[in-house]
């Protein structure tokens, strides 16, 4: 697979696109006003305790408070850890080591360290033990979404290029499943055991496999120095507070995704330009001559990535032949269909199926991680009969999912052609960033036909014509609305009716301000407005005339 970068910092917003075998794989956006949290670390003030749903709320200063589910307290895993690095882990067993193993280990003494262990007063194992207005250590794990806070874990960590500390995991080491070779662990392991001071936990990247013990040494002080920095500032600070900003996203993807199978990075800065470079040399020197400065006023627009991105946020995408996937994103679940629009070859009809699913699973993946869709999704396929065709699909869409860092549970297709998944939700998607719903519809898609908004209107001038005498009235209506009612023929003799039958005059006028299904009603004598927007008032009015003839 041939994997490119792109990053441009025209403006100031940072746009990284990741490209593999030529096509929009990734895509991250950083800006002042959409600042990346996942990975901050705060001391927050318990908020509230929910024991009905096992979760407390947490205050770290934000609009919203962060939750924290109980199952993230206890029980700490190195597995879960690797959901926030995109990164495949197991924990190891300890094992012998071997006299070569010994020989080669021999005068490496564990990094000592200052640190005061304070953050343990602030890091609960057990989830009883939190109460109202208790300190807690808290890092993120999940973006804000919609009107839900932030998600936050106790189990802290800090990412390097090649290790992962782990402060509370007392000597646990995890070794990245992606390292295969069983002598390459072993050794990796044994390094990491002989230097890691008590107390402290790591998790080995697979970046590290080749590396020497001076590099890994040199990574593991940098990040028990930060730690003990975050240790240093805790008695300090009142909560809620920031202890420690992750690094931004174009560093994220420096340290994560500059990987050797990585054939081309280009950078429109210059001084970006000499910091990846720099970086590079120390992290992945095979790459440093692959780094290349363009400084055109728009890269993505010079290798046509901004048509990438544009249909990216597009409901309808369409495959070889003219078949097309349909991408529906609701609050609950995004739903995919798979149609065969215009495509219809002379084969049988399960091969054309089997042929449509199979291009369609390709790029039903390339767009959940261009989209960075995440939460349940389900995916309509076109029906098929043979249980050799269906299993050939799941094996398809579970090989596609292996290039997703994001984790992800694909289950067999349904009896009713239905494919289940799952994915890791870390962030808004790339559709909810740029994105909000529209002030016509409210975000369903679709408005009242016009008869049904007339037939409102007609009910609420029944019941108003009941209390009240006056004749001589505006009625306030979307433009569009409007024009219907005063320009076509059908409209003006729906208006002519309403007034005959209501003995009423009433001026029909446009008001940009109201939504498709609203309307105003405003006394031309009085100027004073006889309903709320779209909302009878009349029950309001019928009890103030009883209290007024009583």
């Amino acid at each position: 697979m041939r994997k490119e970068i792109y990053i441009s910092t025209k403006g100031k917003e940072t746009r990284i696109a990741v490209l593999e075998d030529g096509q929009l794989a990734e895509l991250f956006f950083e800006n002042p006003e959409q600042e990346r949290m996942v990975g901050d670390i705060y001391l927050g003030k318990v908020a509230r305790v929910l024991p009905g749903i096992k979760a407390a709320f947490i205050n770290i200063g934000h609009k919203q408070d962060a939750f924290l589910h109980f199952a993230d307290i206890d029980k700490a895993s190195i597995e879960e850890y690797a959901d926030l690095l995109g990164d495949d882990t197991s924990i190891d067993e300890v094992s012998e080591t071997t006299v070569e193993e010994e020989q080669e280990l021999k005068g490496l003494q564990p990094i000592s360290t200052s640190s005061t262990q304070t953050a343990e007063a602030y890091a609960p194992r057990k989830s009883h033990l939190l109460k109202k207005g208790q300190p807690i250590l808290v890092q993120v794990i999940k973006e804000p979404l919609g009107r839900k806070g932030a998600r936050v874990t106790t189990r802290i960590t800090l990412p390097g290029r090649f290790l992962v500390l782990m402060p509370f995991m007392e000597n646990k080491i995890g070794i990245s499943r992606k390292i295969q070779n069983p002598k390459e662990r072993r050794r990796l392991r044994n390094i990491i055991r002989a230097l890691l001071p008590n107390g402290y936990g790591v998790i080995v990247r697979t970046a590290a496999e080749g590396k020497d013990t001076r590099t890994l040494r040199g990574e593991l002080e940098q990040l028990l120095a930060t730690w003990e920095k975050i240790e240093k500032a805790i008695p300090n600070e009142k909560p809620p507070a920031l202890l420690y900003k992750d690094i931004g996203v174009t560093s994220s993807v420096m340290r994560d995704l500059l990987t050797k199978d990585v054939e081309k990075v280009v950078v429109d800065s210059k001084g970006l330009y000499r910091e990846i470079v720099a970086y590079s040399r120390w992290a992945a020197p095979d790459i440093v001559d692959k780094i290349e400065l363009d400084e055109t006023e728009d890269i993505f627009e010079k290798y046509g990535i901004n048509k990438e991105i544009e249909n990216s946020l597009s409901r309808k995408i369409y495959l070889r032949g003219g078949a097309y996937i349909l991408i529906e994103q609701t609050e609950a679940m995004t739903v995919i269909d798979v149609n065969t629009g215009r495509y219809a070859p002379r084969q049988n009809q399960e091969q054309v199926s089997l042929r449509i699913n199979l291009d369609a699973a390709k790029e039903i993946v390339r767009q959940l991680r261009l989209r960075d869709i995440g939460g349940l999704i389900v995916v309509d396929f076109i029906d098929m009969e043979d249980e050799k065709s269906k299993k050939r699909l799941f094996d398809e869409l579970r090989k596609e999912f292996k290039k997703d860092r994001a984790k992800v549970t694909v289950l067999p297709m349904t009896e009713f052609g239905l494919i289940q998944i799952t994915r890791q939700r870390v962030r808004p998607s790339v559709f909810e960033k740029f994105s909000e719903p529209c002030p016509t519809c409210a975000g369903t898609g679709t408005i009242f036909l016009r008869n049904l908004i007339f037939r409102r209107i007609e009910r609420w001038f029944s019941k108003f014509r009941a209390i009240y005498s006056e004749r001589n009235l505006t009625l306030k209506l979307h433009p569009t609305v409007a024009n219907y009612m005063k320009s076509s023929f059908t409209g003006r003799l729906k208006t002519l009716k309403l007034m005959l039958k209501y003995f009423i005059k009433l001026k029909i006028e446009p008001d940009p301000t109201l939504s498709v299904e609203e309307f105003r009603v405003i006394s031309n004598k009085t100027g004073k407005e006889l309903t709320e927007v779209g909302t009878s008032q009349i029950t309001i009015a019928k009890e103030n005339q009883n209290k007024e003839e009583q």
